[in-house]
């Protein structure tokens, strides 16, 4: 039984042990009058049953398909021939992908290897015998430990103590799950951004002007070890990003004013939901839209003026990626506006302001922290963007401030020296974790900066 049906019979299995537990605490109380002995509520027993019976099923599931894969994994690779089991071990992983790609229907071009069928069979036995071995197991123990609690329950459990309890611990399991990840996340990329950086000087890295991280054929030919100068894909990202807080700053902003100053409630009310759906529509629409109907307008009115515009341009992506930030700027910036108290309108309008000088001299500046907040936390959304960029800016790495001409992002190059099969031993490949942990240090300085500026506002004015 796979994950899925194997968690609902558990959920189900729970189900009936709150029933169990529930009935079970009603006939040890013998009479309603009898209720008022039992130390909890008959729902806390029956959620005590529920609880133990799930959960001790639920975390040996949870472990068992964590370690399945690798223990299936080196089980197959164990009764492999000789000559692939002596293979490197980004090769082998290689030679697994494969196995697993028969297992599941997407085979390659290697995956007609008999030997790889015949090890793809192997495994799917396995992962059959590990499923099914898991299910009595799960549900085993789901019965007997309500079982257990079943025979627990007396006038003296405290089952809503030890319910609050359980509850508490799932809780800081949640919120360790939350650290440990973004932990584990940050170790992998730092990891592998070391190992790149043994191979590629970080100078060279972080300030040369020349990226091309394909290697040639014969080594005779120009680049034939790669050049891994970063500069050109920060620059690109830098004037996509301007490009686009061009575009959703003065437009967010002033449709903030707008709803949150002038705009007629019953307008507001359905301006506001309809200018958020902007932030809804999948990227790769507006990817559509910038390649389809941006891109060749530009290009046409550059034409018509005597200008040399790119068929993908750092223009025509900036700008649909400032309309596709603007519901960050523009919801921001307008919570911020009607958070500030009405008492300083009031005032300016004692003093004989009129409400457009009251805007500007007295809600703006008493908004501006949050307003700043919702800007930096636009800008880490614009660079964060990938598919916007791949379909309108292209994939060339330009050095150039021109934004009629095609540049790359970070994103896109860390998604395109990833894609495919890959051996996480080259410069190449291990490029993109540099890649990517400089864009993680940018966005996380630039969230922090943001939160703390929102911050500082809200305990101003709240």
């Amino acid at each position: 039984m796979s994950a899925i049906p194997l968690f609902a019979v558990l959920l189900a299995l729970s189900g009936a042990a709150y029933m169990v537990g529930r009935q079970r605490a009603c006939s040890v109380a013998g009479s309603p009058q009898g209720l008022r002995e039992l130390h909890s509520r008959p729902t806390y027993y029956g959620s005590l049953a529920a609880m133990w019976c799930a959960a001790p099923a639920i975390l040996l599931a949870g472990v068992w398909f964590s370690l399945e894969g690798y223990i299936i994994s080196g089980m197959v690779a164990a009764e492999l021939p000789q000559t692939m089991r002596s293979l490197s071990a980004g090769e082998l992983g290689l030679v697994l992908d494969d196995i697993r790609g028969v297992v599941e229907g997407n085979a390659t071009s290697r995956a007609v290897d008999p030997v790889l069928t015949a090890a793809a069979e192997r495994y799917r036995g396995l992962m059959s015998g590990s499923h099914w071995l898991l299910t009595l197991l799960a549900l085993g123990l789901a019965i007997l430990t309500t079982v257990w609690v079943r025979a627990r329950i007396s006038t003296q459990l405290r089952a809503r103590n030890q319910v609050e309890a359980g509850l508490r611990i799932f809780l800081i399991a949640s919120s360790l799950v939350a650290v440990l990840t973004t932990v584990g996340i940050v170790l992998s990329v730092l990891f592998e951004a070391h190992r790149f950086f043994q191979a590629i000087p970080p100078a060279d890295f972080l300030f040369g002007t020349k990226w091309s991280p394909q290697t040639a054929i014969r080594e005779d030919q120009v680049g034939s070890s790669g050049a891994f100068g970063a500069v050109p894909l920060f620059v690109g990202t830098l004037l996509i990003s301007g490009i686009a807080m061009c575009v959703a700053v003065p437009i967010g902003l002033m449709s903030a004013i707008y709803l949150a100053e002038y705009a007629h409630p019953e307008f507001r009310a359905w301006a506001k939901p309809m200018l958020e759906v902007l932030a809804g529509i999948p990227t790769v629409v507006y990817g559509y839209f910038a390649a389809l109907v941006v891109a060749p307008e530009i290009r046409g009115v550059g034409e018509y003026l005597g200008l040399d515009v790119s068929s993908e341009s750092a223009l025509a992506a900036g700008t649909v990626m400032g309309i596709m930030i603007i519901p960050f700027v523009s919801s921001i910036a307008d919570d911020v506006i009607t958070a500030v108290p009405q008492s300083l309108r009031d005032g300016s309008y004692g003093l004989g302001a009129t409400q457009s000088e009251t805007i500007r001299q007295v809600v703006i500046p008493a908004a501006l922290p949050g307003i700043v907040g919702g800007v930096l936390l636009a800008v880490s959304r614009a660079i964060g963007e990938t598919m916007i960029v791949v379909m309108a800016a292209g994939l060339a790495a330009n050095l150039t401030a021109n934004p009629l001409e095609a540049v790359t992002t970070v994103t896109v190059q860390i998604v395109t020296l990833l894609t495919g099969d890959q051996v996480f031993d080259s410069p190449k490949t291990l490029a993109a974790f540099a890649l990517g942990l400089i864009l993680f240090i940018v966005t996380l300085i630039l969230n922090v900066i943001a939160l703390y500026v929102v911050r500082k506002y809200r305990e101003q004015y709240e």
